[in-house]
């Protein structure tokens, strides 16, 4: 005599064969807070140094003073980097170098054109700095462009790494960005000597402010057409071919 027919219940995968399994994802940094972490080591290396310098000025402390004090935290981030990682951090060295510049123009004193040419002692200093980081394939700028251009956004950044490693025309306007940015800053500083010793000194307090302004406004936007244009593109394009294959 046969007994009673158990019925086992069959398993959820076999009941729902295309049931997947649904695994929470990563949640994403909003792209505030994104942004803001791939713009802490500018902010850190270049923007502490120049605010504290004004605001101690502001307060009344003296230029070699503030320029002393607002090299407190480019020093120790340089010398940690160089100990810790065995690598030089390059913004932090050069805000160090061009305080150092800064402490030792101070000194200077008496005759009214020196005083405007050495104004342009610091952008010099990083004129020269820039054109040495690009002619040895390091180029300085980089550090400040990455940010700017993958606005903190992973995807942008991986096609960042991969063009930089990969790619021969994007390094070329990584190197381009700085040249165009050192040739800028070098040029202006000439000018700027050039006009202290052969204009009036009245003329120079004003116009050594226009001709850093129009130094600027032009490496903006030359800078933005022979490098940074075509790197937006570049990152667009392999961020776009990325999703495509993520389909």
């Amino acid at each position: 005599m046969t007994g009673p027919a158990v019925v086992t219940p069959a398993p959820a995968t076999a009941r729902f064969p295309r049931a997947a399994t649904v695994v929470p994802s990563t949640p994403r940094k909003a792209p505030r807070k994104a942004l803001l972490d791939s713009l802490m080591p500018l902010i850190v290396d270049a923007g502490v140094p120049l605010v504290s310098y004004y605001a101690l000025t502001a307060a009344g402390m003296s230029t070699f003073g503030a320029l002393a004090a607002s090299s407190v935290v480019p020093a120790v981030r340089t010398v940690r980097c160089a100990v810790r990682d065995r690598r030089l951090n390059a913004l932090a060295a050069l805000i160090l170098a061009v305080n150092v510049v800064g402490l030792l123009l101070s000194a200077v004193a008496g005759d009214p054109r020196l005083m405007l040419a050495k104004d342009s002692g610091v952008s010099s200093t990083i004129g020269l700095i820039v054109l040495v980081s690009a002619a040895r394939g390091k180029p300085l700028m980089t550090s400040c462009l990455k940010p700017w251009l993958t606005r903190g956004e992973a995807a942008k950044e991986a096609v960042w790494n991969r063009l930089s490693r990969d790619s021969g025309a994007f390094r070329r306007c990584e190197t381009r960005f700085s040249l165009v940015w050192g040739a800028a800053l070098l040029g202006e500083c000439v000018v700027r000597i050039v006009g202290a010793y052969t204009l009036p000194v009245d003329t120079m307090v004003w116009l050594g402010t226009v001709i850093m302004a129009g130094a600027f406004a032009l490496a903006t936007v030359a800078s933005g057409r022979l490098a940074a244009g075509p790197m937006v593109r570049m990152i667009a394009d392999g961020t776009s071919r990325g999703e495509a294959v993520a389909r």
